[in-house]
């Protein structure tokens, strides 16, 4: 490590680094473990149907739903055809742009959102909340977002549905 042209991570800055990325690989799986046990569906899943039932008239583009999903469009088509299935989710041209597909969470999908959700909060509360003081929630959502803004062209937030 003697390239002193490179940024290298001061000891505080590699702790950190270490904590995030043990976070973010330990979290996903351990959300998906509860979803799945409780709902039949991944936590991927339950990201999708969640964003629908929080988007305007629970609809969106096909693939303004992938990238708020942080998904390919065939992964998430994949999942849209397995909602249809289930009778979640229908897909339906956009009549305002008839190249566009609509995704629309149908109220069977509503259903399931709000079927699913009390065991998901709960579990994201143990995880991460309850761990947490109110200034430390803060902080982790302020910190949150830089980092979502800086790796995704469309950040990770659910109020960026509009």
């Amino acid at each position: 490590m003697n390239d002193e042209s490179v940024p290298w991570l001061n000891a505080s800055e590699a702790a950190a680094w270490v904590s995030l990325v043990t976070m973010s690989e330990w979290l996903q799986p351990a959300l998906d473990i509860q979803l799945q046990r409780d709902a039949g569906i991944t936590h991927f899943e339950y990201g999708v149907l969640s964003t629908l039932s929080e988007a305007p008239g629970r609809k969106l583009p096909l693939a303004r739903l992938a990238a708020l999903a942080n998904s390919t469009y065939s992964r998430l088509s994949k999942a849209v055809n397995r909602f249809a299935e289930q009778g979640w989710v229908q897909r339906q041209p956009d009549p305002e742009d008839g190249r566009t597909t609509l995704a629309i969470l149908t109220d069977l999908g509503m259903e399931k959102v709000v079927a699913t959700a009390p065991g998901h909060v709960r579990r994201v509360r143990e995880l991460v909340f309850n761990n947490l003081s109110t200034e430390e929630v803060e902080h982790l959502g302020s910190i949150a977002n830089k980092i979502a803004t800086a790796v995704g062209p469309q950040g990770a937030c659910a109020s960026k549905l509009t």
